[in-house]
């Protein structure tokens, strides 16, 4: 892919052989070695979302030119350059979404009979929140994040987590307590949990 005219294209790169993300998206180099790797992701994302890959692949690219137009928009320490992108194309998806139905208009299409676009976008929502889950639990301590996972997420109490672990109830119920409590501090911090 590379950027002419406004039109991001594929060209045979591949991003660095160790994966590793760009930094950010300040030059052509970094946008392609992005699109290298969450493009194919992206354009998935955006065609179950939306049921139509044209539209889709738009979306997408609209999403590479405006992150690339706007570099200082990527906070490393916020979260990842993958979860910037998947919310940047999010939001293209919703704003797509509501041009088809002005565009449609009343007794257009089936599109009309939705409420709210969220309503169809729950499962791109879902996929969104699992991704900025994934981030901030990252960002959890070892200890932590085994017990958020363990009793949140893997239906064990702290007793049991505990037993298997061989630690006190105690603490592992202190190791939960303050692994919630950073993890809603990261999901905040990022504007990623409703108030």
């Amino acid at each position: 892919m590379a950027v002419h005219g406004g039109r991001l294209r594929r060209s045979g790169r591949r991003p660095a052989p160790d994966g590793s993300e760009p930094a950010g998206l300040r030059t052509e180099r970094e946008v392609q070695a992005a699109y290298d790797l969450y493009g194919g992701e992206l354009l998935g994302f955006a065609s179950r979302a939306l049921d139509d890959r044209q539209l889709a692949e738009d979306v997408v690219q609209e999403a590479f030119v405006s992150a690339w137009r706007s570099p200082r928009g990527f906070e490393a320490h916020r979260g990842s350059l993958r979860t910037w992108l998947f919310a940047i194309t999010r939001n293209g998806i919703v704003d797509a979404l509501r041009r088809r139905r002005v565009r449609w208009g009343p007794g257009g299409s089936s599109w009309d009979d939705l409420s709210e676009p969220p309503a169809v976008l729950d499962p791109v929502d879902q996929l969104l929140e699992q991704i900025q889950l994934a981030e901030a639990l990252r960002r959890l301590s070892p200890d932590h994040r085994e017990a958020v996972v363990g009793v949140h997420y893997g239906g064990r109490t702290c007793a049991e987590l505990a037993h298997e672990l061989g630690v006190p109830a105690s603490t592992m119920r202190s190791r939960l307590y303050y692994g919630m409590r950073t993890l809603r501090m990261v999901l905040e911090e990022n504007g990623w949990l409703a108030s």
